[in-house]
């Protein structure tokens, strides 16, 4: 006979084993940043205005160790609340998004058009993730979209749970579609055209290559998904959130959307959806509008619509402050998350890291140089989520160093653009990233679950093209 088992000796070990909450998980990494305020010396670059693209960049070889300030444990508390005061736009924004989607889906209008979308796509529903994926790269190469991308996050969840797939791929087509059109960057302005500038490079030249990364991205990335969402639709409990599938109501996944008809009010909803969506496209392309106005449409939008569909103020108000309850917790990461930001920042490490990383690429063997310029890129993203941000620090360091090593600056631009993309979808420091698990409502880990060997193949691939663009001097 076997021995009986001992009460909770076994359940000790698998609590300890258990991932924790998402909000443990970012206050451990909190604190390993602020452990770095005393292991990494306190450093800055003198930082000068650059003529060619009127941003403040760091002057080359500036470098100069600082007083060092350690982080004080008994800021830890302000440094969070300064992390939600820093992203305070962002969460905002996101409960808005949350407040305005379900006052628009309790009216059943979204419900009716995804019911005419399953009926279209039925047969042919692995069509629907490369159609998204092409869709929303567009608004990342054009205008640089890539935080407005989290408004689209509900239609791809509630398109992707009616044909038969998870809330991880409706987000998935979305926001990696967008990514993958803001890292190939054909005409970004906020990462390939700062790099550019700065590297005294013609505006959006070498746009030919940046196009075939652009088509084998959407390739690479549509095969992924699609094999995930088959293996989903296949059997539900293969999903990564299938606890987060089983909480929705099966009539709103299956029945109602597919059976519902599209009436005058679910028409006039939409029709203000649809011309929000446009006046969105054209506000942030023409007239540069951020997180103040798209909130503000946003905001409009769901009164608006609550207003055509009979809704009087007390429903309108109800519904909105259900959406927004859905997504609090969502929201409140990205303060957690811009705190691992504020204890670096405080602690003036951010440039020791940038400056000792780049000694490092200086260092290497002339062979591996070019890689080392993109994994330096890839490793200071980690830090430097914000593309133009990014290419003030690192490309007047990069663009006299690859001049040195007989790299062309175009391949410089490159190795910034495609370094400073990949890591984005799996950072937490990301308030893209997490700001769109918010509204759809995964937890961290099993997004990252997902979607690490997909960045892995990416950073791979783009290693390839990096020495490809070096060995064809690339220009």
């Amino acid at each position: 006979m076997s021995e009986p088992k001992q009460p909770g000796a076994g359940s000790g070990l698998r609590k300890l084993l258990v991932m924790p909450h998402t909000y443990v998980l970012l206050v451990i990494i909190i604190l390993l940043a602020a452990l770095l305020t005393y292991v990494i010396p306190a450093g800055e670059f003198e930082r000068a205005e650059d003529v060619n693209s009127g941003r403040t960049v760091v002057v080359p070889g500036s470098y100069e160790e600082t007083e060092a300030s350690p982080f004080n444990p008994l800021l830890f508390p302000v440094s969070i609340v300064e992390g939600f005061n820093d992203s305070s736009d962002i969460i905002f924004f996101i409960l808005i998004i949350g407040g305005t989607f379900q006052i628009i889906m309790s009216t059943g209008a979204i419900d009716a058009v995804t019911g005419r979308t399953t009926r279209l796509f039925s047969k042919r529903s692995a069509f629907v993730i490369p159609a998204f994926l092409a869709l929303f790269s567009v608004g990342g190469f054009t205008m640089g979209m890539s935080t407005e991308s989290m408004v689209f996050v509900p239609i791809g969840i509630l398109i992707a749970r009616s044909l038969g797939y998870d809330a991880i791929t409706g987000t998935a087509m979305v926001i990696l579609g967008s990514n993958i059109g803001f890292t190939a960057g054909l005409l970004n302005p906020f990462s390939v055209g700062v790099a550019q500038s700065i590297a005294e490079v013609p505006l959006f030249s070498g746009m030919w290559l940046r196009a075939i990364i652009l088509i084998l991205l959407l390739i690479i990335t549509s095969l992924y998904i699609i094999r995930y969402a088959n293996k989903v639709k296949q059997d539900q409990r293969n999903s990564l959130v299938y606890e987060l599938e089983t909480e929705q109501n099966q009539a709103d996944i299956e029945g109602v959307a597919v059976d519902s008809t599209i009436t005058g009010k679910h028409m006039m909803a939409i029709s203000v959806f649809l011309i929000g969506i446009i006046v969105l496209l054209w506000g942030v392309s023409v007239h540069e509008w951020y997180i103040l106005e798209i909130s503000s449409l946003f905001l409009a939008m769901g009164i608006v619509a609550g207003l055509v569909s009979g809704y009087g103020p007390s429903r309108i108000s109800k519904e909105f402050v259900k959406g927004a309850k859905s997504i609090v917790m969502g929201a409140l990461m990205i303060g957690l998350a811009r705190a691992v930001i504020v204890v670096l920042e405080d602690g003036a490490i951010i440039d020791t890291i940038v400056f000792y990383a780049s000694t490092v690429v200086d260092t290497m063997p002339s062979s591996l140089q070019v890689l080392g310029m993109y994994l330096f890129q890839v490793f200071v993203n980690l830090f430097i989520t914000s593309g133009s941000g990014q290419a003030a620090i690192t490309m007047p360091i990069m663009t006299p160093l690859g001049d040195l090593l007989g790299v062309t600056r175009q391949t410089g631009v490159l190795a910034f653009q495609l370094g400073d993309g990949f890591t984005n979808l799996i950072n937490p420091t990301s308030s893209t990233l997490m700001g769109a698990l918010a509204v759809s409502g995964i937890a961290f880990q099993k997004w990252f679950r997902f979607a690490w060997p997909l960045i892995v193949i990416w950073i791979v691939f783009g290693g390839i093209m990096v020495v490809i663009a070096n060995l064809i001097h690339y220009q």
